[in-house]
C-alpha cells in the first residue's frame, strides 16, 4: 500500500548493537547478524515493500513512507500517462494517497481504493488539507483487491508501487478481467512489478536488509528485514523487526507481509486471457538478479 513520500534513506555504516536480531552477546555496534545464505544488504535504490501489509499501529506509517521513497520518481511517469488518457483515474492499493491525491492536484478526478481504513483517512485528510479543489476530486473506496468490483469506467488505471504482488495468484485473473471490462475505449492499464531471476532466488533465498527509518518526531526506529522466498510456492515473507527509541521508552515492533513472486510468462497469458494486450514494457536493473518492470497494457478489442 502507497504513503506519502520522497524521503531519501541515509546508508547507516552500523546497526546499534542492541537492535534485534543481534544476540545480547554481540560486541557493541555490531551488525546484525546474516543467516546461512543471507546477506545483509545497505539500503540503496531498493528495499522489499509492504505492498500485501496493513498498517500494524499508527506509527508503521513512517516505515511505509520509508520503503516507499524509492517509488516515489513514478508519480512523474503515471502522471504523463494520465495526461496522455485523461481521466477519470483508478488508483488500486492507493495507501495514504502518493499517487492519487497528486493527481488530483492536477485535476484527475480519482478513485482511490485500498483495504485499510487508516490508510484511506490519512488520504482524505491529507486531500481536505489542500483544499476543496482537491478534496472534491477525491472517492475513496475500502476494498480488497483480491475480491474487487467496480461500479464506474475509467481512463486509466493503476496498480502501483509493485501491487500487482499483494494479490494472490488464483485472484490475479479475475482482476484483469475486472480491470479490462471497466477500462473505456482508449484507457490503459499500467503497473509495475518486480521481476527476480529464479535461479537467484535458488541459490540465495533468503536476504537480509538493515536500515534506520527516517522519522521527524524524535523517534529514532532502526529496521531489520528477513526476505524469504519460497519457490514451490512462488511465494515471498518479509518480516520486519524495528526497535523504537524515543525520550522515555524504547519499544520493540514486528509485522509481517506476504506476497507473491511474479512469473512474467504466467503474468503474460492472465493478461492476453483477459483482454489485455502490452503496449510498453519498460525495465531498470536493480541489481545482477533483479530487474523493476513497467508494463502498460490496452484492451485488445
Amino acid at each position: 500500500m502507497h504513503t506519502p513520500s520522497g524521503t531519501s534513506l541515509p546508508v547507516m555504516p552500523v546497526v546499534p548493537a542492541a537492535f534485534a536480531p543481534v544476540p545480547p552477546s554481540a560486541p557493541a555496534g555490531a551488525r546484525p547478524p546474516a543467516c546461512a545464505g543471507t546477506a545483509v544488504v545497505p539500503p540503496a535504490d531498493y528495499l522489499p515493500g509492504l505492498e500485501s501489509a496493513a498498517p500494524a499501529d499508527e506509527d508503521a506509517g513512517w516505515l511505509h513512507d520509508a520503503l516507499l521513497g524509492p517509488y516515489s520518481a513514478d508519480i512523474v511517469g503515471y502522471l504523463g500517462l494520465a495526461r496522455r488518457c485523461g481521466g477519470p483515474v483508478l488508483d488500486l492499493g492507493c495507501g495514504a494517497g502518493r499517487l492519487a491525491v497528486p493527481f488530483a492536484r492536477q485535476g484527475f478526478r480519482v478513485e482511490a481504493v485500498d483495504r485499510d481504513a487508516a490508510s484511506l483517512e490519512r488520504l482524505r485528510a491529507w486531500g481536505r488539507r489542500i483544499g476543496p479543489q482537491v478534496s472534491r476530486l477525491l472517492v475513496t473506496t475500502r476494498a480488497d483487491l483480491a475480491e474487487l468490483r467496480l461500479r464506474g469506467t475509467y481512463r486509466l488505471v493503476l496498480l502501483a508501487g509493485t501491487m500487482i504482488a499483494a494479490v494472490p495468484p488464483h485472484a490475479r485473473p479475475g482482476l484483469l478481467r475486472e480491470i479490462a471490462a471497466r477500462l473505456e475505449p482508449g484507457g490503459a492499464l499500467a503497473f509495475d512489478y518486480t521481476a527476480h531471476g529464479l535461479r537467484g532466488l535458488s541459490e540465495e533465498p533468503e536476504r537480509t536488509w538493515a536500515f534506520q527509518v527516517p522519522r521527524f518526531d524524535g523517534v529514532e526506529e532502526w529496521t531489520v528485514a528477513r526476505q524469504v522466498f519460497g519457490l514451490d510456492a512462488m511465494s515471498e515473507r518479509i518480516t520486519y523487526h524495528s526497535v523504537r527509541t524515543g525520550k522515555v521508552r524504547t519499544e520493540r515492533v514486528a509485522r509481517t507481509t506476504d506476497k507473491w513472486i511474479i512469473d512474467p510468462e504466467c503474468l503474460a497469458a492472465e493478461l492476453d486471457a483477459a483482454g489485455l494486450r502490452v503496449e510498453r514494457r519498460r525495465a531498470h536493473r536493480l541489481d545482477e538478479r533483479t530487474e523493476s518492470v513497467l508494463l502498460v497494457c490496452r484492451s485488445g478489442a
